[in-house]
Order: C-alpha cells, then sequence, then structure tokens
C-alpha cells in the first residue's frame, strides 16, 4: 500500500504527461496572446500613419475630380465651335 500512495501523490504517467501537455499549452497560450498584441500595436501604428495621408488623399481627388472635368468642358467646347463653324462654311 505504501507504494500505491507513493503512486497516488506523485501521479500515473498519464497524469504526469498530461500536466507537462498543460503546462506547454498554457506557455504557448501566453506567447500566442503576446504576439497578437504586438500586432494589434503594429497595425495600431500603420492606422496612424494612413490618417496622417487623408489629407494629402483628400487634395489630390479634388485635384483629380478637376482634371477629369477640364477636358470634357473643352471637348464639348470644340464640339459647339465645330458645329458652329460647319454651317458658316457652307
Amino acid at each position: 500500500m505504501a507504494s500505491t500512495n507513493g503512486a497516488g501523490t506523485e501521479g500515473t504517467y498519464f497524469e504526469q504527461q498530461r500536466a507537462l501537455l498543460i503546462n506547454d499549452v498554457a506557455a504557448s497560450l501566453e506567447s500566442v496572446l503576446q504576439n497578437i498584441n504586438k500586432l494589434n500595436r503594429s497595425l495600431e501604428g500603420v492606422i496612424a500613419v494612413g490618417n496622417e495621408f487623408s489629407q494629402v488623399e483628400g487634395l489630390w481627388s479634388q485635384f483629380e475630380n478637376v482634371m477629369a472635368k477640364e477636358p470634357e468642358k473643352e471637348e464639348g467646347k470644340d464640339a459647339k465651335e465645330g458645329a458652329s463653324e460647319t454651317p458658316r462654311q457652307q
């Protein structure tokens, strides 16, 4: 019975291995948590840098819109002038 009591306090081989695996899983989960926190901080930094460029993006957007509208107006003027010149020539 003494050997049974001694084995009971130490646990069976299965219980020892389970405890080791539980410790490994706990350590791995802690590592995953730390890495997720690092990733979160990095993403926050990227978002902050991206937000700094929002005004520049808005300015370029306005410029693009103005440049896109100008050729259409000029083409419309050319078409009207061409149409008005054609009857004059006839």
